[in-house]
């Protein structure tokens, strides 16, 4: 079965040269849709109010999200994907605090800016496959800019993550810790879990366990979720600790 991407978009040039980034960037058979708009976006989703999906149907794994749109902001489809299992990617022409920190805490797992070179995006697209957030090198200075500044930042970012594995953490507040359900793991969860502990990137694990790394991604979400993690060496650690690999 294809993986499934949506391209949120308003500008059919730069969708055409989105959809070109996505081929080169991913080996995997993929099936790519076109959403010009929020509403055919949600309706493609299922969220925002739009109809829920028929049951069974396969769900988008990346979404690149524009957000100026003709009939609304990307931020409120990034807010309405809470939950949703699709990795989500701003590709925009906004690379200023007002609108990159706001994206990162609706729910963005990285932020591409339209106007980099082709050769740059499809690297930087790559990196999710290698367990790295997607930025902009303009973007990956703004941050570690506003970092060193000393302010107190609105987003904070947990190393080592991927898509799947990388999570923004909305706003200030700490974690609520949770006693981690590593009884609960399942097999392949397990698997996984081992081979992250011994610094396989996914496409690396992927390949070793013939999935694709998108899949991987999903197990690598239900793996932080039950043991109340958010990175790999967390994980790692944790699994070590307790025997699990």
């Amino acid at each position: 079965m294809a993986v499934k991407i949506l391209i949120v978009e308003d500008n059919p040039v730069a969708r055409t040269f989105l959809i070109r980034v996505v081929r080169e960037s991913f080996s995997d058979v993929i099936g790519i849709a076109e959403a010009g708009n929020l509403e055919t976006a949600r309706r493609l989703l299922g969220v925002g109010g739009a109809p829920p999906l028929p049951a069974g149907s396969e769900p988008f794994k990346l979404v690149l999200v524009d957000l100026e749109l003709p009939d609304g902001n990307g931020l409120d489809l990034l807010s309405e994907m809470a939950g949703h299992p699709a990795t989500r990617i701003v590709t925009t022409l906004y690379s200023d605090d007002e609108h990159v920190f706001p994206a990162l805490q609706r729910g963005a797992d990285g932020y591409l800016l339209k106007e980099d070179r082709f050769e740059v995006l499809v690297e930087e697209l790559q990196k999710i496959v290698r367990g790295q957030p997607p930025l902009s090198p303009a973007i990956a200075r703004r941050l570690l800019a506003h970092f060193r500044s000393g302010d107190t930042p609105p987003v904070r970012f947990d190393g080592g993550h991927a898509a799947g594995d990388f999570e923004p953490m909305r706003g200030t507040a700490p974690r609520v810790y949770a006693e981690p359900d590593h009884e609960h793991l399942t097999p392949r969860e397990t698997e996984v879990l081992t081979y992250l502990s011994k610094g396989f990137t996914i496409k690396e694990i992927a390949s070793l366990m013939g999935i694709r790394w998108f899949t991987v991604n999903d197990h690598i979400k239900a793996i932080y979720r039950k043991l109340n993690v958010s990175s790999r060496a967390e994980a790692a650690v944790l699994a070590s600790k307790q025997g699990l690999v």
